[in-house]
């Protein structure tokens, strides 16, 4: 193999990392009011300022957060749930695998029109209680897209968050079922004391990264608050895109400045799961040292 082979291989990879750093370095700059070509070159914090003041901007926040968080703690548990199932049934390889990545591959566009299909009043749902004698008129279903309560776009995360988590924790849950659980169950444990005491919570490490890596996305997501999302109050993702494509393109800063918003909370997120997940590390550290 040619020693140059390895570079050039991941060229794409670093030409990537690039692009990326570039686009984010730019959108930064851009947010504090420097951009030469609409004649704006001078830097200031008035457009985070006035961004933060906003109450458009403290809706769509709540709006965010109670989406992310709500899915995010939903697929927690729902997919730790899952997680269990398949490895008390015995299913931890095979077709049901294969289900479930299925499931994490299908884009949030594809979930979201298949949500609009199934779940509104005009939807695969409704027509089968509708025929079914359930309800009178379709129009009876409830509103579960489109609405200030964001159902439908918890609904779509719920989709691909569930098995998204239980993809990422079945291994580890799996190794510690198979060894500690079932000695413990040797030793006269129930199995569910068993899971409780000792198998899930050696599971939480994974369970917890998975967390974050949805509450994450889900913060920062645009595509399913956008196609499911109520007008208004919007999502903050789909509100910085209003701000950027307004007809005033001096107005772009305060798009960028959301947007650099929406980075520093996501940067937050993380910073408090690491001292979540290395306090104890920390902790010993700091006992040894004395």
């Amino acid at each position: 193999m040619n020693k140059k082979t390895p570079y050039i291989l991941i060229m794409p990879i670093v030409l990537l990392g690039v692009l990326f750093i570039y686009g984010v370095a730019n959108g930064i700059i851009q947010s504090f009011g420097y951009i030469p070509a609409f004649n704006l070159r001078d830097l200031s914090l008035d457009y985070y300022i006035k961004v933060i003041k906003s109450p458009t901007f403290l809706d769509s926040l709540k709006v965010t957060l109670h989406i992310s968080l709500i899915s995010s703690i939903l697929a927690a548990v729902l997919g730790t749930i899952l997680t269990a199932a398949l490895v008390y049934t015995g299913h931890t390889e095979g077709k049901i695998i294969q289900v479930i990545k299925l499931a994490i591959l299908i884009p949030h566009t594809i979930v979201a029109l298949f949500s609009i299909s199934i779940l509104s009043q005009n939807g695969l749902l409704a027509r089968l209680l509708y025929k079914l004698g359930i309800i009178s008129t379709q129009g009876d279903f409830p509103l579960l897209l489109y609405t200030k309560n964001n159902i439908g776009i918890i609904l779509g995360y719920l989709w691909k968050e569930v098995p998204f988590v239980a993809y990422f924790s079945l291994s580890l849950m799996a190794s510690i079922n198979k060894t500690l659980g079932e000695a413990a169950e040797n030793l006269g444990a129930s199995r569910l004391k068993s899971f409780i005491h000792i198998t899930l919570p050696l599971s939480m490490p994974a369970i917890a990264k998975a967390f974050l890596i949805i509450l994450t996305f889900s913060f920062g997501a645009y595509d399913l608050p956008f196609l499911l999302g109520a007008t208004v109050p919007k999502a903050l993702p789909v509100q910085a895109h209003v701000e950027y494509i307004h007809p005033d393109l001096r107005h772009r800063p305060y798009a960028m400045a959301m947007n650099g918003l929406i980075l520093l909370i996501t940067w937050l997120m993380a910073g408090i799961y690491y001292l979540i997940s290395n306090r104890k590390k920390l902790k010993g550290g700091s006992h040894e040292r004395a």
